[in-house]
């Protein structure tokens, strides 16, 4: 390829080049199946169980272990501070706790779509 006179390429001649590699479609996409939700769902709940015991594990540390300081403005900060912590923790605790019942109503939802399936 020449370069111009500045020695930089054009971007559209990247553009060009770049967009002529072709598509591989030899690869066939594989279908999730009802196993495989399943066992998304139990992992994403166990971590959920796993979040809500250290959460609470935090707020017992926190509420047994007040932050004390002479500095309004550090008590502030630190009161700021543990309030992050412990919705950061539970935030966890939500989150994973959702995706896990998502899953296992896909789940559901995969075995009465398969039975379906077999009756046609």
């Amino acid at each position: 390829m020449n370069l111009p006179s500045n020695g930089f390429k054009k971007e559209s001649d990247e553009l060009v080049t770049t967009s002529a590699s072709p598509i591989d479609d030899s690869i066939p996409e594989q279908k999730k199946g009802p196993l495989s939700f399943l066992s998304g769902s139990i992992t994403s709940l166990s971590f959920s169980f796993l979040c809500l015991f250290i959460s609470k594990k935090i707020v017992l540390y926190f509420s047994i272990h007040t932050p004390n300081y002479s500095s309004p403005i550090a008590q502030s900060i630190a009161s700021g501070f543990k309030t992050l912590i412990v919705g950061i923790s539970f935030l966890a605790t939500f989150t994973f706790g959702f995706i896990g019942l998502g899953l296992f109503l896909v789940f559901i939802r995969s075995l009465i779509e398969g039975n379906k399936e077999k009756t046609y």
